[in-house]
């Protein structure tokens, strides 16, 4: 399998390799300066849009979408050519980073209003679900304050600790980085799904074969589910895989369409 990598699969594998080894032994900063922020963060550049991709969490992050790389990208390279598949890879990357800022944006100004609303009319029922919706920044003991607050809903104390508290979460919010190439490597799992839909795929767990297209089937529910689900506890950014399956699937349609230079 290893020798049949093709060039731009191989260089993506080493681009991404290298810059976690370096990002992770040698120049941790590298990580704040190339993850993507919310573009209202006083850390956010224009060039995240780009680097983010090619920036990930851990071994098992950077693991997971080079292994889905180095299986997917060289049928489709050998298919679509060297400029395609790169084509794919960065227009799904950084499309999925643009579409992510915006929707992290909606998220962040939604819950700026809900804290406002709160600050201008104090209440513990408000703020209590606020802390719910929000409760995978928080500390269990949490629960403690808002049985207080809600015995104690004029004491300037508790609301003062309350409007602090919901604070630091929009501050959180506001400068939590994304990174990794999961949004690129989604746009080549739906490519290969609607170029080779009936390819038989094995997977591990469970140990099955499956058709590529029903396996992208499924990602691409769980996917949808999970964004609307949007559990507070999950540090996946789902939205950003579900817009590289959708920007790939237009540029896929498309390509297709235009048969001339598609092969």
């Amino acid at each position: 399998m290893f020798r049949n990598i093709t060039p731009v699969v191989q260089n993506l594998l080493l681009i991404n390799i290298v810059l976690f080894v370096v990002s992770a032994f040698l120049f941790p900063r590298l990580n704040d300066w190339f993850a993507l922020y919310y573009i209202n963060s006083a850390y956010f550049q224009p060039f995240q849009f780009l680097t983010y991709m090619f920036m990930h969490a851990d071994f098992w992050h950077l693991f997971g979408n080079m292994f889905g790389l180095l299986i997917f990208g060289p049928l489709l390279e050998q298919f679509l050519g060297p400029k395609k598949l790169l084509t794919l890879w960065m227009v799904c990357g950084v499309g999925s980073g643009i579409l992510y800022s915006g929707y992290n944006s909606y998220r962040v100004n939604s819950l700026e209003n809900k804290i406002e609303a709160f600050q201008a009319n104090p209440d513990p029922e408000v703020f209590n679900r606020l802390v719910l919706d929000n409760r995978g920044y928080f500390d269990p003991a949490i629960f403690n304050f808002v049985d207080d607050y809600s015995r104690n809903p004029s004491d300037q104390v508790y609301i003062d600790r309350a409007n602090q508290t919901l604070n630091a979460i929009l501050n959180i919010q506001s400068n939590i980085p994304m990174v990794g190439a999961s949004g690129a490597l989604f746009g080549v799992l739906i490519a290969f799904a609607m170029l080779f839909p009936n390819t038989q795929l094995f997977l591990l767990f469970p140990p099955m074969p499956v058709k590529a297209k029903y396996l992208v089937l499924f990602y691409s529910l769980y996917t949808i589910y999970n964004v609307f689900v949007n559990n507070p506890m999950d540090n996946v950014a789902h939205f950003a895989h579900l817009s590289g399956l959708v920007i790939g699937a237009i540029l896929v349609y498309r390509w297709k369409k235009q048969r001339n230079s598609f092969y």
